[in-house]
């Protein structure tokens, strides 16, 4: 069995701050450990995007979006226009690309990993339906997008989300740990985003 630590991170709690650019706020929902706003090594953030503009620039990360509200937005990046981003569709670019975002019909919230790809590999996925899955990743979060409450056993020990928007971090000590994803109760949907990060070897 898999040594853990499971912190689960509210979203009435989540901190509010201005972009870099000063185009927007987003709310930090969790960041590697150690990490904070000033340094970071990988984060998960909420923005609220009312307006089109241009994104903030991260040199030295790889960025992961997807649209959690609103109809969608289509990305312009480094000159290149890309096809418009709906809800639950993911799209990664690098961080320090020129990026200008136009909304489709209205403002959007949106749901942001950024990542140093010199230290962390990450995989983000978007769930409808329950699973369960091996995994060696040393960080493994779990965002519940749904108003249900979210279950997520590890190694058999359960652990829920309850609210909307609140996000499950389990960080191991390494190792294959089994995880077992499903709704808090039997007729609730499923709608969550799952992300798994692992340490790039030296």
């Amino acid at each position: 069995m898999t040594q853990f630590d499971a912190r689960l991170y509210r979203a009435r709690d989540y901190p509010r701050m201005p972009w870099r650019n000063g185009g927007g706020t987003t709310q930090e929902v969790a960041c590697n450990p150690g990490g904070g706003t000033a340094g970071f090594e990988w984060r998960l953030s909420i923005a609220d995007v009312g307006q089109d503009g241009g994104f903030s620039a991260f040199d030295g990360f790889q960025r992961i979006i997807t649209v959690l509200e609103g109809a969608g937005i289509e990305l312009t990046v480094d000159g290149r226009r890309e096809p418009p981003l709906g809800p639950r569709r993911a799209y990664a670019f690098r961080g320090d690309a020129k990026v200008d975002c136009r909304l489709l019909d209205g403002p959007i919230r949106d749901f942001n990993l950024f990542y140093a790809p010199a230290r962390w590999q990450a995989r983000l996925q978007w769930l409808n339906a329950s699973c369960v899955f091996h995994s060696p990743a040393r960080a493994v979060l779990l965002l519940n997008a749904s108003d249900a409450p979210l279950a997520l056993a590890v190694d058999g020990a359960r652990h829920e989300l309850p609210s909307r928007h609140d996000c499950l971090h389990i960080e191991t000590a390494g190792g294959l740990a089994e995880y077992r994803i499903e709704p808090a109760t039997a007729s609730a949907a499923l709608d969550a985003c799952l992300i798994e990060l692992l340490p790039v070897a030296a």
